[in-house]
């Protein structure tokens, strides 16, 4: 899952970074709402933001006024030190799906970000299943008809991604912004070197190449009637 940090504090940030970092979140960080709103309306593939209501630059809520303005319906969790009800009814009515006021625990912020991708998935449960293949993500232990598979940091997200989404055709930018975010010096095959050994540990088409388009984990059979 790649999510969106926007926070103008560099060692609150840094700790949510470190902090999801073991979930298997792929998190990009800005710090100010002028950048972050760019990154949303140029159609960066996020799955959830996690947004700082008091930015540089452009004020958070003028973020979230913005972003649903323009059609998103990304999952936004919103963080502020703004602790009145009157401002947490507002960030809600701007468009925020949950609100988190600072301090704030570390497992609460994972607890809440996971509730949001559930439901904007339509999920009831963080247990992801399709095709003989379980994922829990709070555990991140996969098994394949009932039998554990061990998959790298790499893996496990493409897995997710996929899993998450299935019947979804995916292009391998896409895939390369999902997986590794805006980090440099990817090489080119990265994301055919991990689909190979996902095939490998797992079965031969549980991704599908897409001629000239990407890739795609297909819905049983039972879905796509």
């Amino acid at each position: 899952m790649r999510i969106l940090l926007v926070e103008d504090d560099p060692s609150l940030a840094s700790g949510i970074r470190l902090a999801l970092k073991p979930e298997h979140y792929t998190v990009d960080h800005l710090s100010d709402g002028a950048t972050a709103l760019d990154a949303r309306t140029e159609g960066e593939p996020f799955d959830a933001v996690i947004l700082d209501l008091g930015l540089p630059r452009l004020d958070g809520m003028e973020v979230l006024n913005a972003v649903r303005r323009h059609g998103s319906h990304v999952p936004i969790l919103a963080l502020t030190a703004r602790d009145a009800v009157d401002n947490r009814i507002a960030g809600l009515d701007a468009g925020a799906d949950d609100y988190l006021t600072k301090p704030f625990e570390v497992a609460e912020l994972k607890a809440r970000l996971r509730a949001l991708l559930r439901r904007s998935q339509g999920q009831t449960s963080s247990l992801l299943s399709c095709r003989g293949i379980t994922l829990d993500p709070p555990t991140l232990h996969v098994r394949y008809q009932d039998a554990p598979v061990t998959l790298s940091r790499r893996e496990l997200t493409l897995l997710q991604e996929f899993m998450s989404h299935p019947g979804r055709v995916f292009t391998r930018d896409t895939l390369t912004r999902l997986v590794y975010g805006w980090e440099e010096d990817v090489e080119s095959n990265a994301i055919e070197v991990h689909i190979h050994h996902l095939r490998r540990k797992l079965f031969s088409d549980v991704i599908r190449a897409v001629r000239g388009i990407g890739y795609v984990m297909d819905k049983p059979a039972k879905e796509e009637a």
